[in-house]
């Protein structure tokens, strides 16, 4: 196959537009030796003739252009590479994997993928939705390339593998039968329901933050049933089977539910998104973090 040189290429190019030689040098801050030798290389290495003398001019051959009619093609792939790689350096394009605990997925992933739709359509965004835990087994894996988790499931924040990013101090609203004697208490307090049948799950994250939520506010849960997804929870709760923390990006609206925010003593979790040590400088995944902060800040 024929060594084909760019650069050669593109010499020729300016050749056929401008005419001579010394014109051509001109233009690409050439000497006409530089120009002439770069064209006999290029003749060279193709193994044809490209330009004849026509006095003390020079004209292209129909081998070149032939040639030139098909790096036209090349010429212009180059172009739209160019244009895609600069946009990616600016952000603007590129694809990002995101790992994401189930809630966080539609409070905040999706209304930072539906922004990005519309402000950097180039940039691809995939969604995994993974347990809190998982999205940081995923990111030191490299199956994702930025995850979404609680800062009280997230390794420390001296491990040198991680950059975290603060996003959200989500409250903890207590989730009520609706015809509950507190249900409509003014001032509540998660320590007026020192005494009710609690709802959550049995282990994992949210048994954790239930249990440090209830003890920090001077009692021990009790434990009435077990589940860990909102919809049976909240589904117990409106049958009057006890009470439940929800998070407040979790929380819907539900017939014989009432949610209400608590005091003095309300409980957050903290949503954090982290990325491999240094990812952070990615323009892409600059871009997606940005959005993230907005989608948050909306919540906020």
């Amino acid at each position: 196959m024929a060594d084909w040189d760019i650069r050669k290429l593109q010499i020729l190019r300016t050749l056929r537009e401008r005419g001579t030689v010394t014109a051509t040098a001109e233009a690409l801050n050439m000497t006409p030796s530089a120009v002439s030798q770069q064209l006999t290389n290029l003749s060279r290495q193709l193994g044809v003739e490209l330009l004849r003398a026509h006095g003390r001019r020079v004209r292209l051959t129909d081998a070149a252009r032939l040639v030139l009619r098909h790096t036209e093609a090349v010429f212009e792939q180059l172009e739209r590479a160019e244009a895609e790689l600069s946009a990616y350096v600016r952000g603007e394009a590129g694809e990002v994997r995101v790992g994401a605990f189930s809630t966080a997925v539609p409070a905040l992933v999706v209304p930072a993928v539906t922004a990005l739709r519309a402000s950097h359509p180039a940039v691809t965004v995939r969604v995994r939705e993974a347990e809190a835990q998982e999205a940081y087994e995923l990111l030191a894996a490299g199956e994702v390339d930025l995850a979404l988790s609680l800062a009280a499931q997230a390794p420390s924040a001296a491990d040198p593998r991680f950059t975290r990013v603060p996003l959200l101090a989500d409250p903890l609203d207590v989730a009520l039968p609706a015809g509950h004697p507190l249900a409509s208490a003014e001032g509540l307090r998660l320590a007026d329901l020192a005494a009710e049948p609690w709802i959550f799950g049995g282990s994992g994250p949210w048994s954790a933050i239930t249990h440090a939520a209830c003890e920090t506010a001077g009692f021990r849960p009790h434990q009435a049933h077990t589940a860990a997804g909102w919809t049976a929870i909240l589904a117990m709760v409106g049958a009057g089977m006890g009470v439940a923390l929800v998070p407040r990006m979790a929380a819907v609206p539900r017939d014989g539910v009432s949610m209400r925010d608590l005091h003095a003593d309300r409980p957050v979790r903290h949503v954090v998104a982290a990325v491999r040590r240094g990812a952070s400088e990615a323009p892409a995944v600059a871009t997606v973090l940005r959005a993230l902060h907005a989608a948050a800040a909306s919540r906020a």
